[in-house]
C-alpha cells in the first residue's frame, strides 16, 4: 500500500516503523528478507521525500550494503566513487589517499537519491508504506503489543499495532519520549557556528572534497553532478542567508580556498546549516527502539549522518530477527550498548575534525598555531593519515 486511503481503525504487523528515510526503508527491507512483515508510516509525501535535498558521502560498508540489497544500485552508475579528499591549509592541498592507507572508498552519492533507490524497491515489493500519516505517540512499549497512533491524510486517527515499534523518524522524533522519557533527553552539544551552503549551476571545482582551513576561515568544496556543485563555508549561527550578494558569496568562499581557482555559477539555493550533536538517553526500551537521527546526530565535518543510520539498522535487523522469529531477547537487550560504541566513536570523530578545521570565537593566535600543528600532525603522518582513512571510510559492520 503506497497511500494511507486504506488505514482502518487498528492496523496490526509484526515492526511498526515510524519514518520513511532510509534507516526506516532499509530496516523494513532487511526485516521482509527475513520474513517478518512490517508497516512503515511518514507524515511526508512521496514527492516531498524524494525532492528534500541532502549531501550524502556513503561509507564502503553503506555502498556494500546498499549493492546487497540491490546488485543494480544507481550509487555505481549516478553516484561517483571517490578514493580520498583533500585537506587544504596555508594556501598548500594534501590529499589523504583511502586505497592505500585501508583500502576502503566512499562514494558520492545525495540521500535522496537513496531514498528514490529504496522506496521504489520497497512499493515494488509490496511493502505497506503510507505517507501523510502523522504519527502522535507511542504507547505500551513495556507490554507485548506496543502502539502508533497516529492520524492519517484525512485526518482519521487510527492506530499501528505492533509486535515492536522502531523510531526511524528523525531528529524531532515522536517516539524518542516513550524510550527516554522526553524528547531532548540525552547528551547534547551545540557548536557556536553553522555553515552557510549554496547549489551552484557550474563544473566541478576539484574532483574530489576539499576541506580548507584557512585564515579567513574554513569552506568545504563539494560536488553534487557534472553540472550542479555544493560548497559551504563557515558562518555565525544566526546568520541570514539571503544578506549575501552572489558576488560577495563567490568572494568569501575563494577567499577561504586560496590555491585553488573555485569555478562559479549561478547559485539557485542557499541554506544556513547549525551544528549539533546529540545521543539519546537510551536508545530501547521494551518493545520500542531508536535508529538514526532519532538516536543521535552529528555535525555534516565527518560524512557519518546516514552512514551512522544504517549502521544501527544492521544491529536492529538482527535482534529482530532474533527476538521475533526465534523469540531470542538477548541481541535487542544488547542492542542499545552494541550500537553506542559506534556511536561515540562517529561523535568522537565528527567532533575531531569539526575543531580541527573550524575557528571558534574564543580563538587566539596560539589556538591557530596550534591547529596548524594538529593538521600537520595529520598529514605528515601515515599514522594519523591512517587513523582519518579509516574512520571517514567507516569502520566495518559488525
Amino acid at each position: 500500500m503506497s497511500t494511507a486511503a486504506s488505514s482502518t481503525a487498528t492496523i496490526r504487523t509484526r515492526v511498526a516503523i515510524v519514518g520513511a528515510g532510509p534507516a526506516g526503508l532499509v530496516l523494513s527491507h532487511l526485516l521482509a528478507d527475513a520474513g517478518i512483515e512490517s508497516v512503515v508510516v511518514d507524515q511526508r509525501s512521496r514527492a516531498e521525500i524524494e525532492s528534500t535535498i541532502r549531501a550524502g558521502i556513503l561509507e564502503q560498508g553503506t555502498v556494500d550494503l546498499l549493492t546487497a540489497i540491490d546488485p543494480n544500485s544507481r550509487v555505481h552508475t549516478v553516484g561517483d566513487r571517490h578514493e580520498g579528499i583533500e585537506l587544504r591549509f596555508q594556501g598548500e592541498g594534501r590529499r589523504i589517499d583511502f586505497p592505500s592507507l585501508v583500502g576502503r572508498s566512499v562514494w558520492l552519492y545525495p540521500q535522496h537519491e537513496v531514498l528514490k533507490d529504496m522506496l521504489a524497491l520497497r512499493l515494488g515489493a509490496g511493502q505497506d508504506l503510507r505517507f501523510g500519516v502523522t504519527a502522535s505517540r507511542v504507547e505500551d512499549v513495556d507490554g507485548d503489543r506496543p502502539r502508533v497512533i497516529a492520524t492519517d491524510a484525512e485526518g482519521a486517527e487510527f492506530t499501528v499495532e505492533a509486535d515492536f515499534v522502531v523510531g526511524a523518524d528523525g531528529s524531532r522524533s515522536v517516539v524518542r519520549p516513550a524510550i527516554t522519557g522526553s524528547s531532548r533527553d540525552g547528551y547534547f552539544r551545540e557548536y557556536p557556528f553553522a555553515w552557510f551552503g549554496i547549489l551552484c549551476e557550474a563544473p566541478a571545482s576539484a574532483e574530489e572534497l576539499i576541506y580548507s582551513n584557512s585564515d579567513s576561515g574554513f569552506a568545504l568544496i563539494s560536488q553534487r553532478s557534472p553540472d550542479v556543485q555544493r560548497m559551504y563555508f563557515q558562518c555565525d549561527p544566526d546568520a541570514d542567508p539571503n544578506a549575501l550578494s552572489e558576488a560577495e558569496i563567490w568572494e568569501t568562499l575563494q577567499a577561504r580556498v586560496p590555491g585553488t581557482t573555485l569555478q562559479e555559477g549561478r547559485i539557485f539555493q542557499r541554506d544556513v546549516l547549525r551544528f549539533r550533536s546529540f545521543v539519546a538517553s537510551s536508545l530501547h526500551r521494551g518493545r520500542a527502539a531508536l535508529v538514526g537521527d532519532a538516536a543521535h546526530t552529528v555535525p555534516p565535518t565527518g560524512a557519518k549522518g546516514m552512514n551512522l543510520a544504517i549502521a544501527d539498522v544492521v544491529l536492529l535487523a538482527r535482534a529482530l530477527n532474533a527476538l521475533l522469529l526465534e523469540n531470542d531477547p538477548r541481541l535487542i537487550d544488547g542492542y542499545a550498548e552494541k550500537a553506542l560504541q559506534r556511536i561515540w566513536k562517529a561523535q568522537n570523530f565528527s567532533w575531531w575534525m569539526t575543531t580541527m578545521l573550524h575557528s571558534l570565537p574564543e580563538h587566539n593566535e596560539f589556538d591557530r598555531r596550534r591547529q596548524l600543528g594538529e593538521l600537520r600532525s595529520v598529514t605528515d603522518s601515515e599514522a594519523g593519515r591512517t587513523y582519518l582513512a579509516e574512520a571517514y571510510t567507516g569502520w566495518p559492520f559488525d
